[in-house]
């Protein structure tokens, strides 16, 4: 409780977070303080923040709490079959392009096994792990995340995954084998307004490292409207390989040259000491799995 408190800021997001009320995180704070002879947390404006002894505290609790999720790991493997609950959070092309897959073959090789998605972003993935809702998240590293050092997780990688153009099918550059980013540079851009996803951000940074400020003129956060509005012809974007669109549309998908290729790294992320935890291996295993098949896929680029 103290961790998610230090993590929201506040005694009220954290009750909000943990479903507790603000009075029962409040009473328990106290009682913890009391318990120890320390104080634990002290005001900071409209929120709280934690004390020297406080952090002390948070630091031997992420110990503590990845030698407890070993012991559960080890413990977990003298159970005879696998029934769950398997959880895994994702943000949106993560659970189309490999949570998705992933499920469904665990769905024919272990019938007995109840697995359940959530889409959310990469912030919400890491605080439903902190607070023991999902046992698996597949995150992308993004500016404010956690380090991949950080004591409460495990980071592995999972997938260097792709950008790719998307060009009007009557489009000049529909007709090469590859485009580079520098030859869109004159073009009418299709990006995210600045700050509503990590996608319009990185878009911005790829361009600049290619030498131009994408002209943007439309602005879309949801991929079926990127398509739609490059299949109409008001725009060129880049896209995660991984993103898909609607059916239909005159749109021709572009690898990027692989001189520049730009790319997203996409990782697995679980509570440190859990790895080892039959039901997360078996979930990670395969989610590689579904990677591993899609390098051999003839559209992957």
């Amino acid at each position: 409780m103290l961790r998610v408190v230090h993590q929201q800021g506040t005694v009220t997001a954290a009750a909000e977070a943990l479903h507790l009320t603000p009075s029962a995180v409040s009473h328990h704070m106290r009682e913890l303080a009391r318990q120890l002879k320390v104080p634990l947390m002290e005001p900071q404006g409209r929120g709280v923040r934690l004390t020297p002894a406080g952090h002390l505290l948070i630091d031997h609790a992420d110990a503590l709490l990845a030698r407890w999720e070993e012991a559960q790991a080890e413990l977990e493997s003298y159970r005879v079959g696998m029934a769950g609950p398997l959880r895994i959070a994702g943000f949106n092309t993560a659970i189309s392009g490999l949570i998705a897959p992933a499920a469904g073959r665990l769905r024919h090789s272990h019938p007995d096994l109840l697995v359940q998605v959530r889409e959310c972003d990469t912030v919400a993935s890491m605080d439903l792990l902190v607070a023991g809702k999902v046992e698996v998240a597949v995150v992308e590293p993004t500016e404010g995340g956690p380090p991949l050092d950080d004591a409460r997780f495990e980071q592995s990688p999972l997938l260097e995954e792709p950008y790719i153009m998307l060009v009007p099918a009557d489009h000049p550059l529909a007709q090469a084998v590859s485009v580079r980013l520098e030859d869109a540079a004159a073009e009418d851009w299709i990006v995210a307004d600045p700050g509503t996803c990590d996608h319009a951000q990185r878009v911005r940074m790829l361009c600049a490292a290619a030498g131009f400020s994408p002209r943007i003129v439309h602005a879309a956060t949801q991929w079926a409207a990127v398509w739609s509005l490059v299949g109409n012809g008001l725009g060129v974007s880049l896209v995660p390989r991984l993103a898909e669109g609607p059916a239909g549309q005159a749109v021709v998908r572009m690898p990027v040259s692989s001189e520049n290729m730009p790319t997203r790294r996409i990782l697995t992320c679980v509570r440190r000491g859990s790895r080892r935890h039959p039901l997360v291996d078996l979930g990670i295993r395969t989610l590689e799995e579904v990677v591993r098949d899609h390098r051999t896929m003839d559209d992957w680029p």
